[in-house]
C-alpha cells in the first residue's frame, strides 16, 4: 500500500470494520491512541483502553469483559510501541484471543518490530509494517500480511477508494499492478534490502546486532548518569527512552541541536507525557557507531556545564 505506515494502519481498520462491531485498541503510546483517532474520522465504532505509558497492555479484567459482551469484532495493538521503546506481549495476548474469542480479528501493529524481533505471528489475522524500519528499506510504502480467510471477509466493507485493502488485493491477483501510481524506487529499495537481511543472517541475525547496539548505548547513558523510562522486563532493544536530567542547565533543544551539530541525529522531541527523549538504533548502524554518540553525548553535557554523572 502506497504511503507511511500509518496508510495501511488506515487500510486495515476500514478493510475489517464491518461498521456493526467495535474494534477495541490496547494502548500504551501514541501510536496505540493514534488508531482511535483513524477510528473516529473514519466513522469506525471502537473503544479505546489506555494503559500507562510505562506498563505493556494486557487482557485485564475490565478488557475480558468487554470482549465478552460480544460487541468487538477485532482487537488491536502495537507490538513495539515507538513512543517509549516498550514491547508489548503480542504472543501471549494473540493466544488468549483466539483461545477465547475465536471470531474476533486480531490485528498488530509491528512496524517497529518486524524484521528486528524475532516473534511468531500465528495467531495474527492482519500484521502491519513498512519498508524502512527494521528492514532498512526507503521510506514510501506500507504492506499487510494477512490471513486469506481473514481477507476475504473483507470485500467492500472499506469506506476508502485509495486504502482499500481488498480492492488492492484483488489488483495485484488480476494483473500484478497497484491500482494507482506505484512506489518504484521503494520497491526496489526494498528488494536490495532484503538481500541484505539475508545476508545479516536473516531476522535473527539482525536482531543480535541490534541488541548490541541497544546494550552499548543503554549501559553508556547509565554510566552517565541517565535513567530508563521502561523497566527491564518490558524494555525493547529497537529504541530507548532516557528521564531528563534534573540539572537547570539541561534544555533538550539546546541538546538536540549540539548533538545535531557533531553529525549525531536522535529523536526530535518527546511524545510521552513524562519529560524524556529516545534513542534509536535501528538502520545501518553497528557497535561502533553507538560508541561515537555516546562519546558526543558526553561532550555535549560538559559543554552545557551539566554535571557528571547526572542527576534524574
Amino acid at each position: 500500500m502506497q504511503g507511511s505506515g500509518t496508510f495501511s494502519v488506515e487500510a486495515v481498520l476500514h478493510a475489517t470494520s464491518n461498521r456493526n462491531k467495535k474494534v477495541l485498541i490496547l494502548a500504551c503510546g501514541s501510536y496505540g491512541v493514534r488508531m482511535g483517532s483513524i477510528c473516529e474520522k473514519a466513522g469506525i465504532p471502537y473503544d479505546i483502553i489506555n494503559f500507562p505509558e510505562n506498563e505493556p497492555v494486557q487482557l485485564d479484567e475490565t478488557v475480558e469483559g468487554l470482549l465478552a459482551s460480544g460487541s468487538y469484532g477485532s482487537v488491536a495493538l502495537v507490538h513495539c510501541e515507538t513512543t517509549s521503546g516498550l514491547v508489548n506481549p503480542m504472543e501471549k495476548i494473540g493466544q488468549r484471543v483466539k483461545t477465547d474469542y475465536p471470531g474476533l480479528f486480531y490485528i498488530v501493529d509491528a512496524m517497529s518490530s518486524f524484521g528486528g524481533i524475532v516473534a511468531n505471528y500465528e495467531t495474527v489475522d492482519f500484521l502491519i509494517s513498512s519498508a524502512n524500519k527494521c528492514l532498512q528499506g526507503i521510506p514510501g510504502f506500507a504492506f499487510v500480511i494477512c490471513k486469506n480467510s481473514s481477507l476475504m471477509q473483507c470485500k467492500g466493507r472499506s469506506m476508502s477508494l485509495s486504502l482499500d485493502l481488498y480492492d488492492q488485493w484483488a489488483g495485484f491477483e488480476q494483473n500484478g499492478q497497484f491500482r494507482f501510481t506505484p512506489p518504484t524506487q521503494c520497491i526496489l529499495g526494498l528488494k536490495v534490502a532484503i538481500q541484505e537481511l539475508e545476508q545479516e543472517g536473516g531476522v535473527l541475525g539482525r536482531s543480535k546486532r541490534y541488541q548490541e547496539n541497544n546494550r552499548i548505548i543503554k549501559h553508556g547513558m547509565e554510566t552517565l548518569g541517565f535513567s530508563r523510562l521502561i523497566a527491564d522486563n518490558t524494555d525493547g532493544f529497537i529504541i530507548t527512552s532516557f528521564e531528563y536530567p534534573t540539572d537547570p542547565n539541561f534544555k533538550f533543544e539546546e541538546f538536540y541541536n549540539r548533538l545535531s551539530d557533531k553529525g549525531q541525529l536522535i529523536y526530535p522531541g518527546k511524545v510521552t507525557k513524562t519529560d524524556c527523549f529516545r534513542i534509536g538504533n535501528i538502520g545501518h548502524l553497528f557497535p561502533s557507531d553507538m560508541i561515537h554518540l555516546l562519546k558526543c553525548i558526553k561532550e555535549v553535557l560538559v559543554d552545557m556545564n551539566i554535571s557528571l554523572p547526572i542527576s534524574v
